[in-house]
């Protein structure tokens, strides 16, 4: 999506994000492509992405609507920041042993902890966005 000029002010748009959590999963699935579109140039040669580079692409695609969320917020934005880290790290510390239990030749090569960060980056985005969609009502 382009920027787009505003015409009265002069000021540059940024897209919107309606639904900031159906955002970020669409987002997340475009960085699995990329990753999984690099694993298929990279698997003739030897070469395989890393779970942690998976999860590193994946994340900073992922994160703009949460960018824009708090871009956008009015002053009581620290809050909503550590309540959405917050319920980010416990997700993945609730995801991440629930699918080394459930897929354990998978535990080695840290897909548990890959999986828990995909399921946490939109928790923590809807959490980002209830706080400060509160805090602008209040």
């Amino acid at each position: 999506m382009a920027d787009e000029k505003d015409s009265r002010s002069g000021s540059i748009r940024h897209p919107s994000w309606d639904r900031p959590v159906v955002a970020t999963v669409a987002l997340e699935l475009v960085g699995l492509a990329v990753c999984g579109l690099v694993a298929l140039v990279g698997w003739p040669f030897g070469w395989l992405p890393d779970t942690s580079f998976v999860g590193l692409v994946t994340g900073l695609i992922a994160i703009g609507p949460a960018a824009e969320l708090y871009r956008g917020a009015g002053p009581p934005r620290r809050l909503a920041v550590v309540a959405a880290l917050l319920a980010l790290a416990a997700v993945r510390l609730l995801v991440t042993p629930a699918v080394n239990w459930a897929f354990p030749a998978l535990a080695d090569p840290g897909v548990g902890i890959l999986v828990g960060y995909l399921v946490a980056l939109p928790v923590g985005v809807a959490v980002l966005a209830w706080f400060l969609t509160r805090a602008n009502v209040a």
